[in-house]
């Protein structure tokens, strides 16, 4: 029925498939950042916190039956560290772009958006209007300023911005926070790669910049990265979080998300911001590694390398995993140019990090 498409995808080498790695192989291809979601004793801790409860699985969505103690002691500690009025656990970070944009955009405001953002939050676009829905440059403060000068729709303005980007691996610009003040703008800020990473307490963008939150600042954050498990959170005013359970469908009418899930980010959260010294110190390490070996000069522990040949990619991805190593092998439409993607992931020994950056090299 598909297969003149999918004939299409594999002519231009942009085919798909699941694969299951050999467990032996050192993964440099994964989100988990800090190394965590193989980490036993958070594991433990987790399965223990989950087994103190009546029940397992949250039942029903939060707005039910279904919203647990896990869940309130998780939002709460969020707060706490992020310094934040109010939080909700969301079941992933794609359903809480939806939630975010899809509900926070009423009929008279205008989102302005990153080129280069999220997927998820690219879909939930096309749930409202085009008049509603302006794209800028990405990372252009520039251009952001002139398109929110430009715009003369009444209503609230939203700015989206990602603080860390997914493929390219590029921070965003301090600027927009001091733009999205200047014109009273609510600012959306995915913090999926950026929280656990980032700043001195590891707590994302908003910690790197020492920015205070404030009521017109909203931060999504996953778990299926530097927390070593699966789910999201959006942290804001009380005011918009309580919009949000009100309007937010994915929020509404989802099942509240998995108790050992949230309980796992509990437990992460807790190590990072106990451990953030010795995992700052290692994080740095990694990345004078890379530039020292690939010259690629990061604050993120995504490396991006150009390869613009979707098939070379795939090519080097596996000579790499003849070596012993996984990396990504990223393709249209997740980015326009073919890119190898190296994550300096922090539980990998710095002489298998050296020896995969030269390999990379030598490759290319």
């Amino acid at each position: 029925m598909y297969s003149k498409e999918l004939l299409s995808i594999k002519k231009s080498n942009r085919f798909r498939t699941r694969d299951i790695f050999n467990e032996n192989l050192i993964d440099l291809a994964s989100n988990d950042y800090l190394g965590l979601a193989s980490n036993v004793n958070i594991f433990q801790n987790a399965y223990e916190r989950v087994l103190k409860q009546k029940y397992y699985s949250p039942k029903a969505s939060m707005l039910v039956n279904g919203y647990n103690p896990i869940h309130k002691e998780f939002e709460e500690k969020l707060c706490e560290v992020n310094k934040f009025e109010a939080a909700v656990c969301v079941g992933s970070g794609f359903l809480a772009n939806i939630s975010m944009i899809e509900a926070l955009c009423r009929k008279n405001d205008t989102l302005f958006i990153d080129d280069d953002y999220h997927a998820s939050g690219i879909l939930a676009t096309k749930l409202l209007k085009d008049e509603q829905v302006i794209v800028f440059n990405h990372n252009d403060e520039k251009d952001l300023e002139e398109k929110l000068k430009a715009c003369e729709r009444k209503g609230r303005k939203i700015i989206a911005i990602e603080g860390v980007y997914s493929m390219g691996g590029d921070l965003a610009k301090e600027e927009i926070f001091h733009i999205a003040k200047k014109y009273d703008s609510l600012l959306i800020v995915d913090e999926a790669h950026s929280s656990g990473v980032l700043g001195d307490s590891l707590l994302g963008i908003f910690d790197y910049y020492k920015i205070k939150p404030n009521k017109h600042h909203i931060k999504m954050g996953t778990l299926g990265k530097a927390y070593g498990s699966y789910g999201a959170y959006i942290l804001a005013s009380k005011e918009i979080i309580e919009f949000l359970q009100n309007r937010a469908k994915p929020i509404i009418y989802s099942t509240a998300p998995s108790l050992f899930d949230m309980a796992m980010g509990l437990e992460s959260l807790h190590f990072i911001v106990n451990n953030k010294k010795a995992l700052k110190e290692k994080i740095n390490k990694n990345l004078k590694i890379v530039e020292e070996i690939l010259n690629i000069a990061s604050e993120s522990l995504i490396i991006p390398i150009e390869i613009a040949d979707n098939k070379k990619v795939k090519e080097i991805q596996k000579e790499v995993e003849k070596k012993g190593f996984v990396v990504g092998a990223i393709r249209q439409p997740t980015v326009k140019i073919a890119i190898i993607r190296l994550i300096a992931k922090i539980d990998i020994e710095e002489d298998d990090l050296r020896d995969v950056c030269k390999l990379i090299k030598e490759l290319m």
